[in-house]
């Protein structure tokens, strides 16, 4: 049984598939079909829905895909789609604002566009263009009618209306609440079984119990499976009840990073601390994966082209393992063993990151080098941290890739190469060469084996031009301020 507000309305769900996604729950069970499908991979942002939580006894609003969220998600959460919007016989000024800016055209993505602005005038403090680029990042116009719906943002943004989502906040409040105060649930259908363990503890016991459980965090890779490739699930065991997993905290020594805890609030907490780090974040996916996918979800799922993963390496993270009532801390490097597969016991699951606060300094950069700028996947990702004496010899190097291997992978051959030299030119040039020590990459789709090599070298160029300011640098992110 699950429960949650669709709108106001308390709903109980006694047995639902725990593979149905939100979108098929509201066009199939609610025959609410405002929200589309356009492509079942979180792609598009037809499918965009609004999911509300309390914080702090107030209400946050966030958008997912909802084609690629399972509806044990909503436990606990107040679910808005699009229909949901009009006040009373009156539209929302959010549906008022796309009518009267023509921001809306053939009108299939337009549900989508709404439930991303509605979220953002709810988050915003005024207008703010890059903010209203991030929050519309992941809603696809397949009638290029983005000029409009930019304008529909801001007439938002910069006159915000009260609506009755805020007149209710209150009771909407009260009514989450009393359903968080509850028991702990579990959802099942036709032998399809997904638990919902409360604390770190159950969690634990559950899966020492049934070590071939699939963890469901934000389930942004695994939701692909049912809705790609049409693989039934095993046993889930689904983590978004867990408080304690999604906790970050900044330490005297490191900033611990819980593995529950999404992209975004991960971004927000390392904009001040890692600002290279949470500034590539902006372009993992778009927002609405952001709000669903964990920093451990990305790195347990042991993909050698995910983002954090090389960053982490650079930044020299450990992790902070679980199995049963066992503890154990491990170094990154040792984390990944081969192509999808990692250092994960059966029955462990990772408990926390924590990354040093020694490397967190102004020497770290991190590159993505995809075909889009945002909502694409890394041909190579490159990480870079380095730390020098005064008189500018190389002391420490950790350089880690993406893309290049079938792990995240440091380039030792390449850190070897620089540490114990000034950073020259002549140096510089042994650390290029150094990587093909390091890396012989594969062809693929997304680039040949020669590209990847290729750019793995600029890359390391271009941070030695960072720092040594030989060289005045343009981001590609620059040119969309």
């Amino acid at each position: 049984m699950i429960q949650f507000l669709l709108n106001q309305t308390l709903v109980t769900e006694q047995s639902l598939d725990p593979e149905t996604t939100v979108l098929n729950y509201l066009r199939q069970n609610q025959r609410r079909c405002g929200t589309k499908e356009g492509c079942a991979s979180g792609d598009c942002g037809a499918c965009t829905v609004t999911l509300g939580r309390v914080e702090a006894g107030k209400m946050v609003y966030e958008t997912v895909n909802s084609c690629i969220t399972f509806v044990s998600s909503l436990q606990g959460k107040q679910l808005i789609a699009v229909e949901d919007l009009r006040q009373g016989d009156e539209l929302h000024e959010v549906q008022k604002a796309l009518a009267t800016c023509h921001a809306s055209q053939c009108g299939f993505c337009t549900p989508g566009f709404a439930m991303s602005l509605f979220t953002l005038q709810k988050n915003s403090e005024g207008w703010r263009r890059q903010e209203a680029e991030q929050a519309l990042a992941g809603n696809l116009c397949r009638c290029t009618g983005y000029r409009p719906i930019i304008d529909a943002a801001r007439q938002l943004c910069e006159r915000p209306q009260p609506d009755s989502f805020a007149q209710r906040e209150a009771q909407t409040v009260a009514k989450l609440m009393a359903i968080h105060n509850g028991e702990e649930q579990e959802l099942a259908f036709n032998g399809n079984r997904c638990l919902l363990p409360k604390s770190l503890d159950r969690l634990a016991e559950l899966l020492l119990a049934h070590p071939e459980a699939k963890l469901l965090a934000g389930g942004t890779d695994l939701a692909l499976q049912v809705t790609q490739s049409y693989k039934p699930l095993p046993l889930v065991i689904a983590l978004d009840q867990i408080a304690a997993l999604k906790a970050c905290r900044e330490e005297e020594q490191a900033i611990v990073l819980g593995a529950g805890a999404s992209l975004q609030s991960c971004a927000t907490l390392l904009r001040p601390h890692i600002p290279a780090f949470a500034q590539v974040l902006e372009r993992f996916a778009s927002l609405q994966i952001r709000n669903r996918g964990t920093l451990g979800g990305n790195i347990a799922n042991g993909s050698p082209i995910g983002d954090t993963p090389p960053m982490l390496l650079a930044l020299n993270a450990t992790l902070t393992l679980q199995r049963g009532s066992q503890i154990r801390t491990l170094p990154l490097d040792e984390f990944f063993v081969d192509y999808r597969k990692t250092a994960l016991r059966p029955g462990e699951f990772i408990l926390s990151i924590s990354v040093p606060k020694v490397t967190a300094s102004q020497h770290f950069r991190a590159w993505k080098v995809s075909k889009r700028l945002e909502d694409d996947i890394s041909a190579v990702f490159g990480a870079f941290m380095l730390e020098r004496d005064a008189d500018g010899r190389v002391t420490a190097a950790r350089i880690a890739f993406g893309g290049m291997a079938a792990t995240p992978k440091r380039a030792v051959h390449c850190e070897s190469a620089l540490v114990g030299k000034p950073l020259t030119q002549q140096s510089l040039a042994l650390a290029c060469r150094a990587l093909e020590q390091d890396f012989t990459p594969l062809s693929d789709f997304r680039a040949s084996a020669a590209y990847r090599l290729q750019v793995a070298k600029n890359l390391l160029r271009r941070y030695h031009a960072s720092l040594t300011e030989e060289l005045t640098l343009l981001e590609v992110t620059d040119y969309v301020q």
